[in-house]
């Protein structure tokens, strides 16, 4: 297997990061008109941004798509310039990409706590196999 197809996941989720951009800026702006915040005023004060919850869950999955992906992204590249490239690796991969996904879903709409937990904590066990696998893998 090429390493390349242990890097569409990486494409992946860095497409999913745009939609949520997307998405953000898509509610952001006009809660923002509704609420007739001054942008001006926010920058010379340092005020906090208070948004509706419904707003500021997608602002913070966004931020949130720059914490522990940054890990998968640097995991992934070192497992493809180590070669540590199987299917179970590009499987793993893609189930990572696929939970961030669903956990972007989930608290960018409900955001239920327990079940936004569980889906990063199964993010973080795949993360974890990913890099035992290419330690293994690499050695």
């Amino acid at each position: 297997m090429s390493q390349a197809a242990l890097l569409y996941p990486i494409l992946g989720l860095i497409s999913w990061t745009f939609v949520m951009w997307l998405w953000m800026y898509v509610t952001r702006i006009p809660a923002m008109q509704k609420a007739q915040i001054d942008v001006k005023e926010l920058s010379r004060t340092g005020a906090p941004l208070i948004l509706p919850p419904e707003v500021a869950r997608v602002a913070d999955n966004y931020n949130h798509l720059h914490e522990q992906p940054t890990i998968f992204y640097a995991l992934v590249l070192c497992a493809a310039m180590l070669g540590a490239v199987d299917s179970i690796q590009v499987i793993l991969a893609w189930a990572y990409v696929g939970v961030r996904v669903v956990h972007s879903l989930v608290q960018a709409t409900g955001n239920v706590i327990i079940v936004r937990f569980g889906l990063f904590a199964v993010g973080s066990l795949v993360l974890l196999t990913l890099l035992l696998r290419t330690i293994y893998m690499a050695l």
